[in-house]
């Protein structure tokens, strides 16, 4: 009798408003050990707000989001500073701190959360820049990188506890091509070699077939489309057809009306 997987992470009937705008609605989703999913979608699709969930910086209005065998949803900020430990996080501009060295801003999860000795940390933070191809970068400023390396610092950073899970926002935003190639294989390999699940939020086309063992599409806060590349890819759903070829015609309009068109231009004018 084959093994049923159980997931990481599971969402359930997510929902969101800011305002009276819904930004996410009802999302279901399990995130499985080792595997890489992508969360797709366009600007103001709610993938970001999704994501923050995850990281618990910000909580639903209703549902739950499990991680670890918690819903972190109602976690407490004690409990969450636990589970942060068996995450790591690369944001979309790396966030290094521009007056420490590359070393101290790798370092900053091991002070914060262990009591680890100084020489060890160092081990430590070398170890972490080799995997991801900086050796001998950290004494290094963050103004001596260029915007490549500042990620990948980032995910040494991200990396340096070990953890379980790694987050990724938009990690190819602002890279040229042969960079975001870089990126994409450091994802990869990192995945495979720490044995770690991988969640990445973007909306670089290239990247997603590269990196994706799973790809889930966003649309006006719920999931439309769940699969593989291969599955994706021939998908005929419009939304994801248009989104795939990165077409300006299709259900995807760029209008995006807030606000009734009349009611917009009279609105501060008084009788």
């Amino acid at each position: 009798m084959a093994q049923t997987r159980q997931p990481i992470i599971s969402i359930r009937n997510l929902t969101k408003n800011f305002g009276p705008r819904r930004i996410l609605d009802g999302v279901n989703l399990d995130i499985y050990e080792g595997e890489t999913l992508v969360i797709m979608g366009g600007s103001g699709c709610g993938k970001s707000t999704l994501l923050r969930h995850l990281i618990g910086s910000i909580r639903p209005d209703t549902g739950e989001v499990w991680m670890f065998g918690r819903d972190i949803a109602k976690a407490t900020e004690d409990e969450m500073d636990e589970i942060r430990k068996k995450f790591g996080m690369l944001f979309q501009s790396g966030a290094l701190f521009d007056s420490m060295t590359v070393g101290e801003n790798i370092a900053l999860p091991l002070r914060e959360h262990t009591k680890l000795d100084d020489n060890i940390i160092q081990i430590v933070i070398r170890m972490k820049l080799e995997l991801v191809g900086l050796r001998g970068f950290e004494r290094l400023m963050p103004s001596q990188l260029s915007g490549g390396m500042k990620k990948r610092v980032g995910l040494a950073r991200a990396i340096v506890m070990d953890p379980r899970i790694v987050f990724y926002d938009e990690p190819t935003a602002g890279l040229d091509p042969v960079m975001t190639g870089v990126v994409d294989k450091l994802t990869i390999d990192l995945t495979k070699k720490l044995q770690i699940t991988s969640v990445v939020v973007t909306h670089d086309m290239n990247s997603v077939f590269r990196i994706a063992d799973r790809i889930i599409m966003l649309h006006m806060g719920k999931i439309v489309e769940t699969g593989t590349p291969d599955e994706i890819r021939r998908s005929q759903n419009p939304l994801i057809r248009q989104f795939v070829a990165g077409s300006a015609e299709g259900p995807i309009s760029f209008f995006q009306q807030g606000e009734d068109y009349l009611e917009h231009l009279t609105a501060e004018i008084k009788e």
